[in-house]
């Protein structure tokens, strides 16, 4: 399974695996049912109220379809239904979350992606490009991936400290070894579900046990403190040794 590796700034990798073409297809396949669905329970309406499809009644037809994939992804944390069925999203390219200007460029893009020879410039693009990516992923700097992943059990590896590495927050050892596992595993958590909207409430309790303030997210402000905490405890250890 292919993979992307992200080298974030506060030395920590991270791993997610690429959702494959047959996954997308699916997910696309489930999609393509709901609107299925919504052609007929509208159809039925029409019917049973007696009226005449006219450019208005198509407009309300067309409507729910042009837009959905949008709508979806901007408010269901970068998935439609088939999406989520499949456990796949979208997710930018350095691991954080698109913005609504990258799930806009997607969606102007999918006319192109999508619409042409029935999704086969899609296909296409995503098995040459190698990284997941479609031609609206890769104007928008996104890609597709897995969401629960099979073949690692960590998610986040904090990798060693240079020699001239620089300690942001020195107030780490105020934490007790139980914090630190506590964020290691909430950071894994966060990023194995792809939500890292959680990590906000953890980032502000952190730094009042700390008793500092940091304007870095959440994200970059925890992964900063484990190897800061890191870092120190292995040169306490090495000086008593």
């Amino acid at each position: 399974m292919r993979a992307i590796a992200i080298d974030t700034a506060q030395n920590v990798r991270l791993e997610y695996e690429i959702a494959s073409v047959g996954e997308r297809i699916l997910a696309a396949l489930l999609d393509y049912f709901i609107f299925i669905g919504w052609f007929t329970l509208f159809s039925i309406v029409i019917s049973i109220l007696g009226l005449n499809l006219s450019l208005l009644t198509g407009v309300i037809l067309a409507l729910p379809v042009v837009f959905y994939h949008l709508v979806c992804e901007v408010f269901f944390n970068g998935q439609s239904i088939g999406k989520r069925t499949l456990n796949i999203r979208v997710l930018k390219k350095d691991g954080t979350q698109p913005s609504l200007g990258d799930y806009l460029m997607r969606w102007i893009f999918r006319i192109v992606d999508c619409g042409i020879a029935s999704g086969s410039v899609a296909v296409i693009c995503i098995l040459i490009n190698g990284k997941g990516q479609r031609l609206g992923d890769i104007a928008a700097g996104t890609t597709v991936v897995r969401t629960r992943r099979s073949t690692r059990l960590e998610d986040i590896r904090i990798r060693e400290t240079p020699p001239d590495y620089q300690v942001t927050y020195p107030e780490v050892l105020t934490l007790s070894d139980r914090d630190i596992s506590t964020i290691k595993r909430i950071l894994k958590k966060s990023v194995h579900t792809g939500k890292l909207e959680m990590l906000k409430p953890l980032a502000e309790k952190v730094s009042g046990i700390m008793g500092i303030q940091s304007n870095r997210e959440p994200y970059a402000f925890l992964t900063t403190v484990l190897n800061d905490y890191y870092y120190l405890a292995d040169s306490a250890s090495t000086e008593i040794s």
